[in-house]
């Protein structure tokens, strides 16, 4: 799809940004219609965050269970701020998005006769998790995968990182009132050029944020490009100060980012102090099926309290067939470590684990900018309110994949203007570029000390002077250097750290994610948090 002329723009119908089940998703979904689909990712394909997801899917598949009690157990652990509209839009659909994976391939574990097997996790009232044992999001992504590699509608750029959309106001000779995107510049990681992507139509599908913390379970990926440069093009954004803290990631020098299932605890798993005392119980009545921020927090509580590095989580008690049979991936990578799940408690710490806000959306994943949607963890679609309900997340991104596929499809393509190279000739080469990787660490250190499980005013006004001095430094780098993946993760890990701290500066109250000791209570009305490019608190 490349021009001869290295300055001349890639034209595609559609320009989808991400590589995990939401933008694998609607690529598939669009190249059925006939689009012409550039998948744009920054690493290899299968290094997106869906791919690391372990406990499963939630749709309503058994008869005892009912759309009604899933809405209800994502209203309460949404606390409130769950939109309506589209938590029932999405638990409606889930069922259909599971048919879609099914017919595709995917091989779900099933009952003895056959039947999906439905497990339980925290939050939920019953058994509605469909799931690959403990790999689901490994086992949708290779599914995936094939499929976009045998599509002839669908060119896949890999090792490529968005640098900026470009939106029609900047481009000279656009004469149309509105603004609209029209394309994107990409950094060809391989070459070191910066490409230009002209689009009518394009989605924003690059995960999360996680890397913003300095303890997370998402991969190096996640660092928010999505977000902060739809907030560059103008879009809004909605409850930024809800990060998801998964309360049980393995404590181990050697395993980095490794994910303990909430399966574990849905399966009898349970919380322990290191002399052996279960403390959940004492925390709330669900104990170890309590909400994960609630049990977040708890952990998050006994560790400051008896000055701990981990707690543990141990499912001893179950067989060892039943543990390699429901966990297989867990207990092999623990037992890598040295460490026997079926003999010993797993040392576990809570880590960042899901941006439950976003870039705002509708219910066909349109943003307030013209020819953009976002879909996947990157939006904001009002389902997940406060707090995600476990699970809630892959099928969001099937849904919203659909949903915006379809969209796209009714929408007319205007032309597409001619869109400038990317200029970089008045810029040369860092000579410092150790400024880089040190603000990285002092961000993500910060941000775990003072943005974190728990929070203060005086906490999130460090971080906020902490910020805008890194603000400064960053944008002279961008302004004149050439600009390179690490500068421009950083950018956007600083931009996405703004906006956490903003909103998290405007709640005053604790709801859900965000518990503030200046603020403890909850009001009584619920009322998301939306930032505008042009506000500032």
């Amino acid at each position: 799809m490349q021009s001869n002329n290295p300055g001349a723009a890639l034209h595609f119908d559609v320009l989808i940004v991400g590589s995990g089940l939401a933008g694998l998703s609607a690529a598939l979904l669009l190249a059925q219609q006939n689009k012409r689909v550039a998948i744009i990712t920054k690493r290899a394909v299968r290094e997106g965050s869906s791919g690391w997801a372990q406990g499963g899917i939630a749709a309503v598949w058994d008869k005892a269970d009912s759309f009604a009690a899933h809405v209800d157990d994502t209203l309460i652990a949404g606390a409130g701020l769950c939109d309506m509209a589209a938590t029932q839009f999405v638990v409606e659909q889930a069922p259909q998005a599971i048919a879609w994976l099914q017919a595709l391939g995917v091989p779900f574990s099933t009952e003895h006769n056959g039947d999906l097997h439905l497990t339980r996790e925290g939050g939920h009232s019953a058994r509605r998790i469909v799931h690959v044992t403990d790999a689901t999001g490994a086992a949708v992504q290779a599914t995936l995968i094939e499929q976009v590699q045998q599509s002839s509608n669908i060119s896949l750029f890999e090792n490529h990182t968005l640098v900026d959309l470009v939106t029609s106001d900047k481009v000279a000779g656009d004469k149309r009132g509105d603004r609209r995107c029209v394309g994107l510049y990409a950094l060809d990681d391989v070459t070191d050029e910066v490409l230009t992507f002209s689009a009518p139509h394009t989605l924003l599908a690059t995960g999360g944020a996680g890397k913003v913390y300095l303890y997370t379970t998402n991969p190096d990926t996640a660092t928010g490009d999505g977000i902060a440069a739809a907030w560059r093009a103008g879009c809004r954004v909605q409850n930024m100060e809800f990060i998801q803290f998964h309360p049980t990631c393995l404590y181990h020098p050697h395993a980095k980012s490794f994910l303990i299932s909430e399966a574990v605890r849905g399966e009898g798993g349970r919380l322990l102090l290191p002399d052996g005392t279960r403390f959940m119980p004492a925390h709330d009545k669900r104990a170890e099926l309590a909400p994960r921020d609630v049990v977040a927090r708890a952990i998050d509580f006994e560790m400051k309290k008896g000055g701990l590095d981990c707690v543990y989580l141990d499912i001893s008690h179950q067989p060892l067939a039943f543990i390699q049979e429901h966990f297989p991936t867990i207990y092999a990578r623990c037992l890598e470590l040295g460490i026997d799940m079926s003999r010993q408690p797993i040392p576990v710490v809570p880590a960042a684990h899901y941006t439950c806000g976003g870039v705002l959306t509708d219910l066909h994943g349109q943003t307030n900018v013209a020819g953009l949607y976002a879909i996947g963890e990157a939006a904001c679609t009002g389902l997940h309110g406060a707090n995600r309900l476990a699970s809630n997340s892959l099928v969001e991104c099937m849904v919203f994949a659909r949903a915006a596929s379809e969209d796209i499809d009714r929408q007319p393509a205007p032309t597409a203007p001619l869109l400038p190279a990317w200029d970089d000739s008045r810029v040369t080469d860092a000579d410092e570029s150790v400024v880089i990787s040190h603000n990285w660490d002092e961000l993500r250190r910060f941000m775990w000390d003072y943005v974190g499980i728990v929070r203060t005013n005086k906490r999130l006004e460090r971080a906020a002077h902490r910020i805008a001095l890194l603000q400064d430094e960053i944008q002279e780098f961008y302004a004149n250097f050439h600009v390179t993946r690490d500068l421009l993760e950083l950018r956007n890990l600083v931009q996405v750290a703004d906006l956490i701290v903003q909103s998290a500066r405007s709640r005053h109250e604790s709801r859900g994610l965000h518990f503030s000791r200046d603020y403890p209570k909850m009001l009584a009305k619920a009322v998301p948090t939306t930032l505008t490019p042009a506000q500032r608190v």
